[in-house]
């Protein structure tokens, strides 16, 4: 394992936060039952805490005990255009997560550092755009140094790709596309 990865997975599992590069643009990220860090990550975001927030995983099995397929499936990752499924969370997954919804944000990531650190992790992690509300979003390190340095706990170092920008969000049981593909 990566030094850095190994870092970062210290400081997740110590109730750090994170910025950390996506598929398009850079993340800043906790553990998802850590109520503690997530209200940091909304924090630094000055994120709406009913708005809710995206699970990364790095493989469908880490979404096991945070979402009811209910006969549905999540589809396999398309690497050049990152989708985040909308899902019935499971009884337990903390409300700052989805929401105070019944539903939660999913996406298998196909960025190498993402799903690296998600596997150090052995669990899904918290992925929301490194920005804070209403702002452009961090594509580069430099930006993302200035705004976010002095917040988070570590940068992890590493490119965003190979993805353009955020996700699109779909409907896990319908398919419907509920945010476009912003690039």
């Amino acid at each position: 394992m990566k030094p850095s990865i190994s870092r970062a997975a210290d400081v997740l599992l110590g109730g750090g936060v994170i910025a950390y590069p996506t598929e398009g643009v850079y993340g800043l990220g906790c553990m998802p039952n850590d109520a503690g860090a997530i209200l940091r990550v909304l924090g630094i975001k000055h994120r709406d805490p009913g708005k809710g927030l995206i699970l990364i995983a790095s493989n469908k099995m880490q979404f096991d005990d945070w979402v009811s397929l209910q006969g549905t499936a999540i589809p396999d990752p398309d690497t050049s255009h990152p989708i985040t499924w909308i899902a019935t969370a499971r009884p337990g997954v903390l409300p700052l997560v989805t929401g105070h919804r019944e539903s939660l944000a999913i996406r298998i990531t196909t960025n190498p550092v993402a799903a690296a650190i998600c596997d150090a992790v052995e669990s899904p992690i918290v992925s929301t755009s490194a920005n804070r509300t209403g702002e452009p979003v961090a594509r580069n390190c430099i930006v993302l140094r200035r705004n976010f340095g002095a917040c988070v706990d570590y940068i992890v170092p590493g490119d965003c790709g190979p993805a353009s920008g955020p996700s699109e969000i779909r409907d896990l049981k319908s398919g419907k596309v509920l945010r476009p593909h912003k690039s």
